[in-house]
């Protein structure tokens, strides 16, 4: 059966899928990074696991693999295949398309970065799916998005398209690692809000789900917390509607796993704020936690479209 490997490096875990043409999941796999031996240790790993894909495929789907994709976190530069930069996995330009050709046999490998990949698959084949232009947003451990336009995501001149997380709604607030203070993610992402809840409970272990949670039953203390996040979200979304016009926002990660108790004020919320500007759909993520390994399939096929193009053509 025709297949390709893709793999979604996260900054903890692993995951990885041998992915049908039709999209389908055929084998999936997920294993550490082995971040905490370091940087050679997490590309090691990768090459490693990508070697056990493709011998799997071989044993099991009766056909060789016929392209790979990886989507990876930090700054890419996907045009020539280099991870240039992952503050979590502690890496600088490693050329990762060519290490993974060479370790899969001269395979083609596509690489790209993990919130565009998982926006491409979102606007593919699942919430965003039909809507001519949309922006993704996961809210996970930081806030990222990608910006889609006729099933096209956007990079960028530098690939940094995309980069929500970093605008600064709180000017003067919160530092960010970044640089700058007052960013988007030091407020809405899910690990902000855990951050903050935390605190205001006095549980070093309370985390954004137990936020939801006590939303949900009505606490006071974590509606307050919950609807500040709530409302700087609101605040970086209505400055992306403002530049990009977007018809669609899907809305992803962890803090989306709240469902309504998410959506609904987020909602009434944009709706506030918004004055000349349309006020786009606004939907859950549909792929979960398969997204980035779905889109790094669709970007191995993408590879192979163009190759059989280009064979092709006279």
């Amino acid at each position: 059966m025709r297949h390709v490997i893709a793999l979604d490096v996260g900054g903890t875990a692993m995951k990885a899928a041998l992915v049908g043409a039709d999209g389908a999941l055929l084998h999936q796999a997920r294993r550490a990074t082995g971040r905490e031996h370091g940087p050679q240790a997490v590309v090691d790993g990768i090459l490693d696991f990508a070697a056990e894909l493709r011998a799997h495929g071989d044993r099991h789907l009766g056909a060789p693999a016929s392209a790979a994709g990886v989507a990876v976190p930090g700054i890419v530069d996907a045009q020539r295949g280099i991870a240039a930069y992952a503050a979590n996995l502690g890496w600088r330009d490693v050329p990762l398309r060519a290490l993974l050709t060479e370790r899969l046999g001269g395979l083609p490998v596509a690489l790209g970065h993990d919130v565009r990949t998982g926006g491409l698959a979102e606007g593919r084949i699942g919430a965003g799916r039909g809507a001519d232009r949309f922006l993704f947003v996961a809210l996970g451990t930081g806030i990222a998005g990608a910006i889609s336009i006729d099933g096209r995501v956007e990079s960028g001149a530098h690939g940094f398209a995309g980069e929500i997380g970093h605008v600064v709604v709180r000017p003067g607030g919160t530092p960010c690692p970044c640089g700058q203070r007052g960013c988007l993610e030091r407020f809405a992402s899910a690990s902000a809000v855990s951050e903050a809840w935390a605190t205001a409970t006095g549980d070093a272990q309370a985390d954004a789900a137990d936020c939801a949670k006590a939303v949900e039953s009505g606490d006071a203390r974590a509606v307050e917390v919950w609807q500040q996040a709530v409302d700087a979200l609101a605040d970086g979304l209505v400055t992306a509607l403002t530049l990009l016009d977007p018809r669609t926002l899907v809305i992803g990660g962890g803090l989306a796993e709240a469902g309504e108790t998410l959506f609904t004020p987020l909602r009434d919320a944009v709706q506030q704020r918004v004055t000349f500007q349309k006020l786009p759909t606004i939907l859950p993520a549909a792929l979960g936690d398969t997204a980035g390994c779905l889109g790094a399939g669709l970007l191995a096929w993408d590879l192979i479209d163009r190759t059989d193009r280009k064979e092709a053509t006279p």
